[in-house]
């Protein structure tokens, strides 16, 4: 029992220094593509190979960490105005992360008895399944909280017709972005997390 929690706190230290690097290290967390909108994040594959490996309460407790990385980021180095109106807030900072560590090591959890190519298969939908979560928890969310508040936001997303509604022009905005990178959390993910779970058993 002790060597097993001696082992999770050196995957979970471990994944904190990678964390912090895709955070604060230009070019290697956020990619930015667009000028003027978020930068496409590598974030939700660390958060999805974690909460795969250490099952969803850490993958939980991961997300809550994203969560507070991303206010910080927000407030001190923020990469462009729609990150820094978006993520001052927290509830757009937290819930999103939250529910982007919880998903995966539940997935993960409810295939953990499976044949081996379940297994695998199930760590490509957890991939997916990480990213969209922040994808589309972020657009709902901001949606609802800037309904009667969008001019400012809306201005800086790009040129929009007039009256084009919020969730619209998020979707647009946001879409490709999430779409990129549920790709590629959804292909590297198992590439991951297969011979790290295989290591992981035999080390017990």
């Amino acid at each position: 029992m002790r060597r097993e929690q001696t082992r999770n706190l050196a995957i979970t230290a471990l994944f904190i220094a990678i964390f912090l690097l895709q955070t604060f290290v230009p070019n290697i967390g956020y990619i930015r593509i667009l000028p003027g909108l978020p930068a496409i994040t590598t974030a939700p594959l660390t958060v999805a190979v974690y909460s795969l490996l250490m099952g969803p309460v850490a993958g939980t407790c991961f997300g809550i960490f994203w969560g507070l990385l991303r206010v910080i980021l927000a407030y001190t180095q923020p990469g462009d105005m729609v990150s820094l109106i978006l993520f001052q807030n927290i509830f757009i900072s937290f819930i999103p992360s939250i529910c982007a560590g919880l998903f995966p090591g539940l997935i993960g959890k409810a295939s953990q008895n499976k044949s081996r190519g379940v297994k695998e298969g199930s760590y490509i939908v957890a991939g997916a399944v990480t990213s969209l979560t922040n994808t589309v928890l972020v657009i709902l969310l901001t949606s609802l909280i800037f309904m009667g508040n969008s001019s400012r936001l809306m201005g800086y997303m790009g040129n929009f017709a007039t009256g084009t509604p919020l969730i619209q022009a998020l979707i647009i905005a946001l879409g490709m972005n999430g779409l990129i990178e549920a790709i590629f959390t959804a292909i590297v993910t198992p590439i991951i997390v297969t011979p790290l779970k295989t290591v992981m058993s035999r080390a017990r």
